[in-house]
């Protein structure tokens, strides 16, 4: 009997009836990422493509899961023998109150964006280690030597100020339409710029409200611009920045990504800027999830071909 292929997503009715959604697969799917939206993404084609290179019989495939579903979805995982999930908008923060055990630095993030199914739900977050990577191979550069603006103050947002804190970056800009939300990462970081480092009229870590004159003076004053929000991800999305913002002596980094070019990185090479979207910090940090799940190095130049 000819085996079927995984649907192109699961969701949570799915998981509840298990035996008969799975039925007739090649290899039992004991991996997933849950997200609403998540039909785009392309995390099935990297974990696979490493799945079958290191000869682990078994398949990743994507669950469309709802805010409201996420922790009986978990529940279930575990009680289906699953070895971990990745998760995505809009669980990442969420899921940090229903796993029974974090490190202190996801703790400290506050989002998880993989899980290692064990005897208990282990969280981890592997944006930053994803991030901090994806920079170095995009722009041959280290944090350190940068001055980073982030949009956003979400799972992945937080996961990237983070790192950008603990590689000691020239400066950091948090930008949030709910200010207070930028306002209190900000707070959250100043331990990590306590230092000596003087830069003149403008603050080495500041919080700064998503508005066109603000906006406009920070980008004078910043090397790298990272989108780290899901604008972007539909084609109904508004410009994550208008064009007139976007400067030839800047980095743009897009988290989100797609077949082709995203809007803003399309635009911010329109402007002059190098760019890059978010397939290489999808493939760091879905390298690094591997690891956590089989404790095994990844087979990343596999991973990086099936993108």
């Amino acid at each position: 009997m000819k085996k079927k292929a995984p649907k192109d997503f699961y969701n949570l009715t799915d998981l509840q009836d298990w035996d008969r959604a799975s039925a007739g697969l090649e290899y039992p799917i004991r991996l997933g990422v849950f997200g609403d939206p998540v039909a785009h993404s392309l995390s099935p084609q990297m974990q696979n493509a490493a799945l079958r290179h290191a000869g682990i019989d078994m398949q990743y495939a994507r669950f469309r899961i709802l805010p409201n579903e996420l922790k009986d979805a978990l529940k279930l995982v575990r009680e289906l023998d699953f070895v971990g999930v990745n998760l995505t908008v809009p669980h990442k923060i969420a899921a940090l109150e229903i796993v029974e055990k974090v490190d202190d630095e996801t703790e400290s993030i506050g989002a998880i964006n993989t899980i290692a199914v064990r005897d208990d739900l282990v969280g981890h977050n592997t944006d930053g280690i994803g991030f901090v990577r994806a920079i170095r191979s995009e722009f041959s550069i280290d944090l350190h030597d940068l001055r980073v603006m982030v949009l956003g103050a979400g799972g992945a947002a937080r996961a990237i100020a983070w790192q950008c804190a603990k590689a000691a970056c020239e400066r950091l800009v948090v930008v949030n339409r709910d200010v207070n939300k930028a306002k209190q990462l900000v707070a959250a970081l100043q331990p990590a710029f306590s230092g000596p480092r003087v830069l003149g009229p403008v603050a080495r870590l500041e919080a700064v409200p998503w508005e066109a004159g603000a906006l406009k003076f920070q980008v004078g004053h910043v090397d790298l611009i990272v989108n780290a929000t899901p604008l972007g991800l539909n084609p109904s999305d508004p410009p994550v920045l208008a064009g007139t913002l976007l400067a030839p002596h800047l980095l743009v980094y897009d988290t989100v990504y797609s077949r082709g070019r995203t809007p803003l990185v399309t635009a911010a090479m329109e402007a002059g800027a190098k760019a890059a979207s978010g397939l290489s910090m999808l493939l760091h940090q879905g390298a690094a999830s591997f690891e956590i799940w089989f404790q095994r190095e990844a087979p990343l130049d596999v991973m990086r071909a099936a993108l």
